[in-house]
């Protein structure tokens, strides 16, 4: 059997930043390999047994009766409330884009009817025509100055913004793909078997074109590190512009438009493997089928299973500063914990192929300009967010796809416990529609309390669904996704039951519920009923996308929730990318549900007959 020294990657943001000296492992483990999402950072103390249960503690002493003067009712169906803020051209106009949203050949065709219309129209027309229909009922303007008059309208009602800077390259698909595959593959062309044996984490040329089969989320594809840069001096640009026309607002950020997608690729890897050998190690005990916070390992039994895989040395030796809950097993968290800011850049994971019956490197060796790339982008973050907090803005880093998402909620993890201490500046997204969605919002929540600092996140259904599937079937590997939209619903509902308990039971917790569902809108607030949480907590957030779901937005905040709009903006031609995808999503949204659209006439109508047709929004 070989004895392997396992040397690892340096996935620490605070280590890589301040370029300290390097340290590695405990000697005296040889062999500890592969698995998953998260590799964090453990708290220094011994866990508090008792907290351990406070959870179900707290659910099974609910006070169901002590708030029923304090209930939370909400009418989503009074209009005039609802759209206040709109004039009645502005309403039409609404009615009229979700209408064409709903007829498939102009969705099917978007791309070239814009095209013709460009053509006939002309450049100056086009724009014009734009700004009167789709791009006005979506977009909120070209630059940071003309969106100003939006925002602080919105603002007048109570409603925030989470500002995107929506500009994508509108792309040949055979460009695209040739992008992404350079952007995917390491410099130095060492692409061994043994480095990325899962076909999952391989970049593949037909789906290099990320934009196919994407709803709602812009898209980056890297060129250079310049370009990286330029992407950054935008976020700067757009953070300035959030904290300079609205209150507590944010500005929403994507990490592949901060380096190179390769990075992202290969570290998901290895953090998806770390969590698949706990799982293995776990089986081995008898835990299996256990959720993966109640999965624990006995050091005995791990000693004697790592030591049948080749490993030496003592494992009980790594967690011998009382950094293990005081029944002396190992959980997630503290097998996650093992990588850390003790470990090095350059280093690789080697770990046993035990159905090859050889040693594999984790991951391939990066040429010293790769090392350069990935520090950048690592330094590019912390600059984000530092700037953030100077504009008193808060980050929400979008979710992508599942084979970058583990690199991606790391990196925000990282970012957490250095800027979340005391508040929530950095918030996480999680996509409901992923099998694995509640294990790993558990995992951070858990996390944050045992650090302390402020676990923050926003929960989505997602928007990779149809690329997401279409790739897992064609390369041949589990398919990510829910098996079907209610599934989604309830694991949706699962895991934003489990953040309202941990506001409950700590107040450092916050979410977004960012929903255009009103079912899930409803279940929330009939949740903080029964635990007594009251909007001016401003611990549960709502979030919807411009120019939808007025009827859900506004009367949230006027109760006094804090209500926030995805706030899309940038030069008309350089958003139709996006504003394809909105037309898509609607299509989709309108066919299924009639009832904004009811609202919408319905208030029309009610103006017309009282008189309210010129209404004028404050502001």
């Amino acid at each position: 059997m070989h004895i392997v020294t396992t040397k690892v990657y340096d996935m620490s943001l605070r280590k890589t930043l301040s370029a300290t000296g390097a340290v590695t492992l405990d000697s005296n483990i040889r062999s500890l390999t592969l698995p998953t999402r998260h590799g964090y950072r453990r708290s220094h103390h011994a866990r508090d047994p008792t907290k351990t249960n406070a959870r179900e503690e707290l659910v099974q002493g609910r006070r169901d009766a002590s708030f029923n003067n304090n209930k939370i009712s909400i009418d989503f169906e009074q209009t005039r409330d609802a759209y206040q803020s709109k004039n009645t051209l502005e309403l039409l106009r609404s009615l009229v884009v979700f209408k064409l949203c709903s007829y498939d050949i102009l969705v099917d065709k978007n791309k070239e009817i814009t095209d013709l219309s460009r053509k006939v129209l002309g450049q100056k027309m086009f724009e014009q025509f734009m700004k009167m229909t789709f791009y006005g009922q979506f977009v909120a303007g070209e630059d940071h100055n003309s969106i100003r008059t939006l925002i602080q309208r919105n603002q007048a009602y109570g409603v925030g913004a989470v500002l995107d800077y929506s500009v994508e390259e509108d792309l040949p698909q055979d460009e695209a793909e040739r992008k992404e595959m350079e952007s995917c593959t390491s410099l130095s062309k060492r692409e061994s078997a043994g480095i990325h044996n899962q076909e999952k984490f391989r970049p593949h040329q037909k789906f290099g074109d990320q934009c196919k089969g994407v709803t709602s989320n812009r898209t980056y594809f890297y060129a250079n590190e310049t370009k990286c840069d330029q992407n950054m001096e935008t976020f700067l640009k757009c953070i300035k512009a959030a904290g300079g026309s609205s209150e507590d607002g944010f500005t929403a950020i994507k990490m592949t438009a901060l380096g190179r997608p390769q990075f992202l690729l290969q570290l998901s890897e290895v953090l998806v493997k770390w969590r698949r050998f706990f799982s293995f190690l776990a089986a081995k005990q008898g835990n299996e089928g256990l959720e993966v916070l109640e999965q624990k390992l006995d050091l005995e039994r791990l000693q004697a299973c790592l030591a049948s895989l080749g490993a030496q040395g003592n494992i009980q030796s790594c967690f011998s500063d009382g950094r293990l809950h005081l029944s002396g097993t190992v959980d997630i968290l503290d097998w996650n914990g093992l990588i850390d800011d003790r470990m090095q850049i350059s280093d690789l994971l080697v770990v046993p192929n035990l159905q090859r019956g050889q040693l594999e490197s984790l991951l391939s060796k990066f040429t010293e300009e790769e090392e350069k790339q990935m520090k950048r982008m690592l330094q590019r973050m912390d600059v984000l967010a530092k700037h953030a907090v100077e504009n008193g803005v808060r980050l929400m880093v979008d979710a992508e796809q599942t084979y970058f998402q583990p690199a991606i909620s790391r990196l925000t993890v990282e970012m957490q416990r250095i800027f979340n201490r005391d508040n929530a500046v950095v918030f996480n997204t999680f996509q409901c529609y992923l099998k694995d969605a509640f294990d790993n919002v558990s995992m951070d929540v858990e996390l944050s309390r045992r650090e302390g600092w402020c676990f923050a996140a926003k929960l989505v259904r997602g928007a990779y669904m149809y690329q997401e599937r279409i790739r897992a079937a064609e390369i041949g590997y589990e398919d990510p996704i829910n098996p079907d939209y209610q599934s989604t619903n309830r694991m949706y509902h699962r895991c934003l039951d489990y953040v309202l308990e941990e506001i409950e039971l700590n107040k450092k917790a916050n979410v977004m519920v960012a929903s255009h569902n009103l079912d899930t809108v409803k279940h929330t607030l009939k949740r903080m009923n029964e635990m007594g949480l009251a909007p001016t907590d401003k611990k549960v957030y709502f979030g919807q996308l411009l120019g939808m779901c007025d009827q859900i937005s506004f009367p949230l905040a006027q109760a006094g929730f804090p209500v926030y709009k995805y706030v899309p903006y940038g030069p008309v031609n350089e958003v139709i990318p996006y504003l394809s995808r909105r037309a898509q999503e609607n299509r989709g949204v309108m066919k299924g549900v009639q009832m904004e659209r009811d609202l919408l006439w319905k208030e029309v109508i009610r103006r017309l007959t009282s008189g309210e047709v010129f209404h004028t929004p404050a502001l």
